[in-house]
């Protein structure tokens, strides 16, 4: 059974404990592979060994950072089929997903920063006949990165490509349930000649590795994308040590539809928006709202289209829905559909657990949910489920579902379905959420600020954003 190993230093090396955690395949319900269960003496060296290469590295010229992201993207790109491969076993989704977006994505994460980095401008501010300003942007220093589960590699890359490119050091920490991309892109580090140190991966459980990344106090920046519940640990940690925070947490996010959208589009879209990744992606719009003289023709063909599909083993072609991450996370969705139950909901398809045939019948499957007749106010409409679960509820007028898009305690994505330009814009403008698709979804650009309003999060990653983010600001005033 392969020992997944922490980076430290340039090496490959085991936990100071010699503990390991075992990792689990969710579609086969099995143990596949052990975790270092690592804990605040591995973030030490972590951290020594960071700020150790801090003063090199980031004096390093732009143009020699820049080669060595894009060495690492260049073997991304090679190791496609593996990397894909080993995240689909580690997290459950369809193969050709983690192909076709995951690895590409991770790719394209290096690339882009490691251009970005060599593109920023300072500023210069004349007082004239008295002084110059300059402002310059000097890397923070050693930054903690902590990424999530649903989204591995594409995530992990998200957070440390911006913070090597602007010259800091780091110290990473992927989750416990899905460390192997992690794992092997340490590997591709040392293949591509990223110097000792610049780059540090800790593996373990968040209450022992994670917290001592965030306690720690030569870290100066923390950069989280997880749960609201953990988000706020860490803001009560860090924010007392005056840390830099960046905080990508949960969402809640709704998918409007006007009557007057284009039908084929929106239905089709929203399957994707429900039930990629099994739902399992901050971004998906759980809330779907209707205008009502659409409602009945738009419920019959979503649910229609959410039976035709294949929920199955995920390294097969034809599957559409992997497994979920974990038991305890299976047990937590199916609750929930329990819950939906009692608080008045109507199941219209789905609903439970389902068992795969063959190998995966031990697998953490659950059946893609669509549910009716439910409150606004209801927890099943106001809490975070992360799985294949959405709510279908019907609205009168455009006031109203401006309301109801904003009565959640989330403010992280929207998703506005019209043919009316001027509508487009005006229920963009008062959506409280950071991020507002009209008539698609996930169209992502890089350069763009990615983040959410209220307990979605706070600050902002992609573009400009996360460089800035990852350096500190510098006035220089000079007499003429």
């Amino acid at each position: 059974m392969e020992k997944i190993l922490n980076y430290i230093n340039g090496q490959l090396v085991e936990p100071a404990s010699g503990k390991y955690i075992e990792n689990i395949n969710p579609s086969i319900g099995s143990v596949y592979s052990l975790i270092p269960d690592s804990d605040a003496s591995d973030v030490q060296k972590a951290v020594q060994s960071a700020q150790a290469s801090f003063p090199l590295w980031s004096a390093i010229p732009l143009e020699k950072r820049a080669s060595i992201l894009n060495t690492i993207a260049n073997l991304i790109d090679r190791d496609l089929d593996k990397l894909a491969l080993a995240e689909s076993v580690d997290q459950g989704k369809p193969l050709k997903l983690a192909r076709a977006v995951d690895i590409p994505r991770a790719s394209a994460n290096m690339r882009f920063y490691a251009t970005a980095s060599m593109h920023m401008s300072s500023e210069s501010h004349l007082m004239e006949g008295e002084a110059i300003n300059y402002t310059t942007r000097t890397p923070i220093g050693v930054a903690g990165c902590i990424s999530p589960w649903n989204l591995p590699l594409y995530l992990f890359t998200w957070k440390i490509a911006p913070a090597l490119a602007a010259g800091c050091t780091v110290v990473a920490k992927p989750s416990e349930l899905t460390p192997m991309t992690a794992f092997l892109f340490s590997k591709l580090c040392i293949e591509a000649g990223l110097p000792a140190g610049v780059l540090n991966i800790v593996h373990g459980l968040g209450n022992k590795v994670g917290q001592a990344i965030v306690e720690h106090p030569n870290v100066s920046a923390i950069s989280f994308t997880g749960g609201t519940v953990t988000g706020k640990t860490i803001a009560a940690t860090a924010a007392p040590m005056f840390k830099k925070l960046s905080l990508e947490l949960g969402g809640k996010n709704p998918n409007i539809i006007f009557a007057d959208c284009d039908f084929e589009q929106a239905v089709s879209t929203s399957i994707n928006s429900s039930f990629s990744n099994q739902g399992e992606i901050c971004l998906c719009g759980s809330r779907i709202l209707v205008e009502q003289s659409l409602f009945d023709k738009f419920v019959g063909e979503f649910v229609k289209r959410t039976k035709e599909l294949t929920v199955g083993d995920p390294l097969e072609e034809s599957t559409r829905m992997g497994a979920l991450v974990s038991e305890p996370h299976m047990n937590k969705v199916l609750s929930y559909i329990e819950l939906a139950k009692k608080e008045g909901g109507q199941i219209l398809c789905g609903g439970k657990r389902i068992t795969i045939s063959g190998r995966c019948a031990n697998g953490y499957f659950v059946e893609p949910t669509v549910i009716v007749g439910l409150d606004q106010q209801c927890r099943t409409n106001q809490e975070e489920i992360f799985g294949p679960v959405v709510t279908i509820m019907p609205f009168d007028s455009e006031e109203e579902v401006i309301s109801f898009a904003n009565s959640s305690a989330y403010g992280l994505s929207a998703t506005v379905w019209t043919e009316n330009l001027k509508r487009a814009h005006r229920v963009a403008h008062q959506i409280k959420s950071g991020i507002i698709w009209i008539n698609c979804w996930l169209l992502r650009d890089l350069r763009t600020p990615f983040g959410g309003m209220k307990q979605s999060g706070v600050g902002r990653e992609g573009g400009w954003e996360a460089l800035k983010f990852f350096t500190e600001t510098k006035n220089v005033c000079v007499k003429l």
